[in-house]
């Protein structure tokens, strides 16, 4: 089972730069893809609708803002749309499919750069986090979150960690929620699981060249339950063609949507 996670900045920005073209050629079963910035009346077109795969959106309220979608080969047995929170809902953040014994959702934290008061929701969205990801802890089935988490964890997911030590997605307690994350709630960062190495990031700046000199930051991650992680067997970050200023990272599991 592939399994594709990719914030597209505009669903139909990254149409026209070729994502769905991409998609086609690669066939993964699942692709999570965070801020759509689109309603569902204005995904009518067929390029939003490749064959072989299953749709499902969760659109903010404000037009051309956020949102999540999910499309998957396999039918999924229920949808999860939201996480019955309005103060989040009402952005498009969460959606999730659910097989027999495993659960695969799209995710999109908040980022917290444009001032306090946002800064100040991604803390309360990390917070309210908190006991719906230890309650999927406690489930015997399975768990992938794929998304943006809007978090660099450690120095070595971003260039110029220095300058960033007081900059929102690398704040300590941000860093110190994705601990708790993977070392109390038990949940494990897969793409970490598989490559270890520096300088894999999945965003980059549009100002000047970052991207041409890679200076960028890990924030797109595959976090999963410890059984699902022990199954991903490859892990990649597509940068060959730009459909957005963040790029897709796709992660082979040994594994079906049915277990």
């Amino acid at each position: 089972m592939k399994i594709v996670s990719f914030n597209a900045n505009g669903i139909r920005s990254a149409s026209s730069k070729g994502f769905f073209d991409w998609m086609r050629h690669h066939q993964p079963d699942v692709v999570c893809i965070q801020e759509i910035k689109a309603w569902e009346e204005q995904l009518e077109a067929p390029e939003f609708h490749p064959r072989g795969y299953h749709r499902y959106i969760h659109a903010a309220e404000k037009k051309g803002y956020s949102g999540v979608a999910v499309y998957c080969r396999e039918r999924p047995e229920q949808i999860k749309v939201g996480l019955d929170w309005p103060q989040f809902d009402r952005e498009g953040r969460y959606l999730r499919i659910d097989y027999k014994r495993i659960s695969i959702a799209s995710v999109y934290i908040p980022s917290g750069t444009s001032g306090d008061l946002r800064q100040a929701f991604k803390f309360e969205v990390l917070d309210g986090l908190k006991p719906i990801l230890q309650r999927m802890r406690r489930q015997r089935r399975q768990h992938i979150l794929c998304g943006d988490w809007n978090i660099a964890h450690r120095e070595i997911d971003l260039k110029n960690w220095r300058s960033n030590r007081k900059n929102s997605g690398f704040l300590p307690e941000e860093r110190a929620w994705l601990d708790w994350l993977y070392e109390e709630a038990g949940f494990v960062d897969v793409f970490r699981r598989l490559d270890p190495r520096p300088e894999q990031y999945t965003w980059w700046s549009n100002r000047g060249q970052a991207r041409a000199n890679n200076i960028g930051w890990r924030l797109d991650l595959q976090v999963a339950t410890p059984g699902t992680a022990s199954k991903a067997r490859t892990a990649s970050i597509y940068t060959a063609k730009r459909f957005s200023d963040h790029a897709p990272i796709a992660i082979d599991y040994d594994m079906t949507c049915s277990g």
